[in-house]
């Protein structure tokens, strides 16, 4: 196998061009790409978050980070299906590792998280992280709001987490409600797709819910999302719960009646006119998964989310 190289995470000279190890084998970062703490140059950053202590059901999304890069690994070497392109000839993109936290100290999880994903950030790197629960978008949210100033919120979602709390709680199901109050998240050209649960407040927050998304063809919800956040900067979350169980049995709170895998992909495809600022996949749970398939579809919505930011650093650097 002359052409072939291993641990390419860690053996990578560049921070472009795809790796060539075996899909069974090597260093298992996000789809190869380098691991690095210096991400000076890199276009993009992918961060883990191993973190479940807010889940309201089952945890285990502490362990997400691994079971998504683990299965990254199968779409590594060939230009990436349906961006007909390798990913990373021009657009540079590093593993940053995870984020280091104190599992007796969750009471300073949220400083954490925002203080790093600021310095990420501060390097003029997007930002995409590998959840954890839902709750780590909060301190996310406000890493990017300050470097970004206020943003619409488009989230895929079994569950509109608007919850009420008192601005302290650790809770995966209210952070949608702390960033609308304190101004994070502009409620107006914001919008949740997938909704199949109700909640005391929508905060004028548009909505497809599960029936009507189900209607809907996935050429009209990117419309949809497109014309409510406008070119507005916007913050792209992505719980695994947005699926329906069948394509995402490895999730803490599944509802039935959601999409498929397929479906959303679509979706995610045609949002390449969004002003993606960031964005995030939670909610994966490996101990309730099934040969990986809920890891797969997390890892491909990063892919996704990677190759939309790929494809707009090209329109730009042309």
């Amino acid at each position: 196998m002359p052409s072939k190289s291993i641990d390419h995470a860690f053996n990578a000279s560049e921070l472009t061009g795809a790796a060539s190890d075996p899909t069974y084998a090597g260093a298992l970062s996000f789809m190869r790409r380098p691991y690095r703490k210096d991400v000076a140059g890199a276009d993009a950053v992918v961060w883990g978050i191993p973190f479940d202590a807010a889940v309201s059901n089952r945890p285990g999304a502490r362990f997400g980070p691994q079971a998504i890069r683990r299965a990254s690994a199968i779409f590594d070497n060939d230009p990436q299906y349906p961006f007909d392109r390798d990913l990373f000839a021009e657009f540079s993109v590093v593993d940053y590792g995870d984020c280091l936290l104190d599992y007796g100290n969750h009471q300073e999880t949220p400083d954490r998280i925002e203080a790093e994903a600021g310095r990420i950030l501060e390097t003029g790197a997007f930002l995409f992280t590998l959840g954890g629960d839902h709750y780590i978008t909060w301190p996310l949210l406000k890493a990017h709001v300050a470097r970004h100033g206020p943003l619409s919120l488009v989230q895929f979602d079994a569950h509109q987490d608007t919850w009420d709390d008192d601005g302290k709680r650790i809770d995966h199901g209210s952070f949608v409600a702390r960033a609308v109050r304190e101004g994070l998240v502009d409620p107006d050209t914001s919008i949740q797709i997938g909704i199949r649960t109700h909640a005391p407040e929508d905060f004028g927050i548009q909505i497809i819910y599960g029936h009507e998304l189900e209607e809907m063809r996935t050429g009209d919800v990117a419309s949809r999302i497109l014309a409510r956040v406008g070119n507005r900067p916007a913050y792209l979350t992505f719980d695994i719960d947005c699926l329906d169980p069948a394509y995402a049995p490895g999730t803490g709170t599944p509802v039935a009646g959601g999409p498929s895998t397929a479906k959303m992909l679509s979706i995610l495809r045609q949002l390449r006119r969004l002003d993606i600022r960031g964005g995030d996949v939670v909610e994966v749970s490996p101990p309730y998964d099934h040969a990986d398939v809920t890891a797969i579809a997390g890892a491909s919505v990063a892919m996704y989310t990677l190759g939309l930011m790929a494809e707009r650093r090209a329109i730009e650097r042309s």
